[in-house]
């Protein structure tokens, strides 16, 4: 199993990627690619992992952890979430926060009322 400095450096290769296009594309400076791919460097936090994953199309698990494949298949990507299933603004995710502290019972009755309002 390969370490994450090499899974990092690995993946970064394999999408024809410099270490400078990849910090562009996560929002970090090169310097801070440099360190992940360095044995005894810092490691990357669990957000700017998923970041490097998406922008190099390899699973999220093999870079995290090393297990699985490193390019997924099809098929796991018929599962994923989709955008649409998150809050898209501020007033949105407040909505869900409020509904969320809801018993089941005024939930219910509160999609009610938003379902009338949309209506």
């Amino acid at each position: 199993m390969y370490s994450m400095p090499v899974r990092v450096r690995q993946c970064r290769s394999a999408a024809g990627l410099s270490q400078a296009q990849l910090a562009s594309q996560v929002g970090v400076r090169r310097s801070a690619v440099a360190q992940w791919e360095q044995v005894g460097g810092t490691s990357p936090s669990v957000g700017h992992l998923a970041q490097v994953a998406v922008a190099t199309g390899v699973c999220f698990e093999w870079l995290a952890t090393g297990r699985g494949a490193m390019r997924p298949s099809g098929a796991e990507f018929e599962s994923a979430a989709q955008t649409c299933d998150f809050a898209k603004d501020e007033l949105e995710n407040r909505l869900l926060d409020s509904i969320r502290r809801l018993s089941q019972r005024n939930r219910e009755m509160a999609c009610r009322i938003v379902e009338l309002m949309s209506s």
